[in-house]
Parts: structure tokens; C-alpha cells; sequence
């Protein structure tokens, strides 16, 4: 799953899309109103999440212009206005689900994947496997033909990381992010202690979590 993601508070944008991430779902990130409309056309995200206080264009303009433009993206608005005269004319412009800051987390994950779901797009779609592993995209578990992998927390979340684009080199960094999210006090040589504690759990898999000098990590082996 693929979400858009307009936020122009620095701060909950990369806490979102780490969380998000984490959860195996990709993230397409924007602080602006002009650049979102241009993003949700060239990306065709599966769900958007949408603040409304956002410099360049309001956040109900861009969605305005976006139902106008035929763009039928499921859209969640997001925001500090929390009023019912708020959420009553974001749903008329055109968005199908209104959450009110702060809110939860695994709320907010919830809700886009029922959208999601509705709309027929990436939740509805079988997970894709390779070497016999899939993600199930409502637990984050994944599975060895059909029977769960027993992984630790940091070891689970990097093998959804590369299984989510098998045969395709992931930067130790990014890999880093989103293993251990926000850890400001473990040094980054820590992921490839992870890596190779999971080298060895998938190894009767058939699959290869293959090191690439200054490039990061792949998982190969037979789709």
C-alpha cells in the first residue's frame, strides 16, 4: 500500500511515515499545497492523508481541485480543527474520513486500510510472495508457507523492509530508520547484527539476505 501524506509539521510527518513504514506501508511525503496536487497525480497513491493548515493552497482547495481534476483517491483530513462545522464541510468537499489531532495511531492505520479495503485498491490484493514468505498486510506477520515466522521485533521489521521490494538494494540507513525508529543512542552498525541474526532464520527459506558494499541490503533467492 502506497500512502500521500501532506503534513507540513516536520515533526508529525516523520513520525508518521516511520510508523507507517514499519509497518509495510510506503510512504509518499509533502508540506505543501501546490506540490501535493502534482505528487497524488504522479504517484497514485492508494490513500491520502491530508492536513488542512498547509502554506501554498488550504488542504480543502487541494482536495477541491483534486475531486475536480477526477482524482478518486480515499482521503482522510487530519487536523487541529476539530469543530463539527469543520468536519461537516471537509466531507462535502470531498473527503471520505475525518480524524481531529492528536489521535491514535493504530486508529488512524485502521481506518486506512477499511478505505482502502472499500475502494478496491492495494489492501484488497493477495500479498506477494517470494521464496513462499508473505506479509500479512492487516498484522505486519509474515509467513513461510503459510505458517508464521517466529522473528523478533527488529528482525521482523527488517525482513518486511526488503521483502517489499525483493531483489532491489535498500540502504543500510533507510533499513536503520526503520528498524530502530527514533533510537537516537544505537550506533548504526547495530543493523548488521540484525541482518545476520536474520541470515540465519530465513536461511531454510531459500532465501538470501545478500550484503552490498555501499549499497545496503537485498533479499534474493526464488520467487
Amino acid at each position: 500500500m502506497k500512502l500521500l501524506l501532506v503534513e507540513d509539521n516536520t515533526t508529525m510527518q516523520a513520525t508518521l511515515s516511520r510508523a507507517f513504514e514499519r509497518r509495510g506501508i510506503q510512504v509518499v511525503t509533502c508540506d505543501d499545497g501546490e506540490r501535493a496536487l502534482a505528487l497524488w497525480r504522479d504517484t497514485q497513491p492508494d490513500a491520502v492523508l491530508l492536513d488542512l493548515s498547509l502554506p501554498g493552497k488550504d488542504g480543502l482547495e487541494v482536495l477541491a481541485q483534486a475531486r475536480s481534476n477526477g482524482l478518486k483517491t480515499p482521503v482522510i483530513i487530519l487536523t487541529a480543527r476539530g469543530t463539527v462545522g469543520d468536519r461537516i464541510l471537509g466531507l462535502n468537499t470531498g473527503a471520505d474520513d475525518y480524524l481531529p489531532k492528536p489521535f491514535d495511531l493504530d486508529e488512524l492505520e485502521a481506518r486506512v486500510r477499511a478505505l482502502v479495503r472499500r475502494a478496491g485498491g492495494a489492501e484488497a490484493a493477495p500479498a506477494t510472495a517470494w521464496c513462499g514468505m508473505a506479509v500479512d498486510r492487516e498484522s505486519g506477520a509474515v509467513y513461510h508457507l503459510g505458517q508464521p515466522l517466529e522473528l523478533p521485533p527488529r528482525e521482523l521489521a527488517l525482513l518486511r523492509a526488503v521483502l517489499a521490494r525483493p531483489g532491489h538494494a535498500i540502504a543500510k540507513e533507510r533499513l536503520f530508520e526503520l528498524v530502530f525508529p527514533g533510537e537516537n543512542d544505537v550506533q548504526p552498525e547495530a543493523i548488521e547484527v540484525v541482518a545476520y541474526r536474520l541470515r540465519k532464520k530465513i536461511a531454510h527459506t531459500g532465501a538470501q539476505l545478500v550484503t552490498l558494499r555501499g549499497l545496503g541490503y537485498l533479499i534474493k533467492g526464488n520467487p
